[in-house]
């Protein structure tokens, strides 16, 4: 069965009809939904900044810190990026998020 010009003309008009319709009924769906969802109220509360008193050298200074951290590190002979580095492998070692470690200090140890 051989298809004619008008006809496959037809089809494709009314394939391209029927995706846009799909298109516009999802498009509606997604912005029901929306509203649905922003009227629900979340039991989040907004990030607040964590003020915390710092004792280094027998002073006190107040410091506020980045959501998620745990304050100060010392480092002894080791640059940031390595510890960086030394603190992101020991967090994907024990399965840990890194903002729930506690790190007080990295010192390099001589093997020699």
């Amino acid at each position: 069965m051989e298809v004619g010009i008008g006809a496959a003309l037809q089809y494709s008009a009314l394939g391209i009809c029927i995706v846009f319709a799909m298109i516009i009924v999802l498009m509606i769906v997604v912005s029901i939904m929306s509203a649905v969802l922003n009227r629900i109220p979340v039991g989040t509360k907004k990030s607040e900044k964590v003020k915390v008193e710092a004792v280094d050298d027998n002073t006190v200074q107040n410091k506020v810190l980045a959501p998620g951290s745990a304050g100060d590190i010392k480092l002894y002979n080791v640059s940031d990026r390595d510890a960086a580095m030394i603190m992101a492998i020991v967090a994907d070692k024990m399965q840990v998020p890194l903002n729930e470690l506690r790190f007080y200090s990295i010192k390099e140890i001589d093997n020699a």
